[in-house]
């Protein structure tokens, strides 16, 4: 965890609370509905953390990649905003949330009894405490062998027929029980979702993912 992508200036006690995870840039904070992967279809609210060091040429929101453009948020206010939505599930996501201290966040939410949920590419050290463990690997930077053990779900994005050995090299290292996933990457789903459906028919291991929330336009 680090947070070396921040070059605005911070004070002193920004910078300690920002290590320890008691404040974090947040790009967006939304209740929507979970789209893709294993919980698809539950109501969730998702925290959005800005930085990313990964850089999918495909991802769809690159504007979370610079950190410096989302402001700073203290912990406690986001846990303010849960409790007054009432939301029983927690998404956090990003750009890649992993770049920081997630021990602090994660603790304050399971005291407020809610499930907490990561979406990750598993490139940085993991932290925090998880209902589910979402590992969604990416070529520019490898995960780490720690995120392997820890993912409950392996979601592959899948965007050109190269990518199907890809997805089992990654499968060959997760847990046994982890549900395994291949989901089209959305400017390529036309042409790569008919080759997923034909794979999983006969791969019948894995799973296919949709991003649901797209078709149903909604956030």
């Amino acid at each position: 965890m680090t947070n070396t992508l921040i070059n605005k200036k911070l004070s002193e006690e920004q910078q300690q609370r920002l290590m320890e995870g008691k404040m974090l840039p947040i790009m967006e904070e939304f209740y929507s509905v979970q789209g893709e992967g294993y919980n698809t279809g539950k109501a969730a609210y998702f925290i959005r953390v800005g930085g990313c060091d990964v850089g999918c040429h495909w991802c769809d929101v690159k504007e979370s990649w610079n950190p410096d453009l989302h402001p700073l948020v203290d912990v406690q206010q986001i846990i303010e905003n849960i409790i007054k939505i009432e939301a029983k599930a927690i998404v956090i996501t990003g750009g890649e949330p992993l770049l920081y201290n997630l021990d602090y966040i994660t603790k304050q939410l399971k005291a407020i009894g809610v499930e907490v949920f990561l979406e990750t590419s598993g490139a940085h050290q993991s932290s925090g405490s998880w209902d589910w463990y979402c590992l969604s690997p990416k070529k520019n930077i490898p995960p780490l062998d720690d995120a392997y053990h820890y993912a409950d779900e392996l979601k592959v994005i899948i965007h050109n027929k190269n990518d199907f050995k890809w997805a089992e090299e990654h499968a060959a290292k997760v847990k046994k029980h982890c549900r395994l996933y291949l989901q089209p990457e959305w400017s390529s789903q036309e042409k790569m979702l008919p080759l997923i459906i034909d794979y999983v028919k006969k791969h019948t291991q894995w799973s296919i993912s949709l991003q649901t929330h797209k078709y149903m336009h909604i956030p």
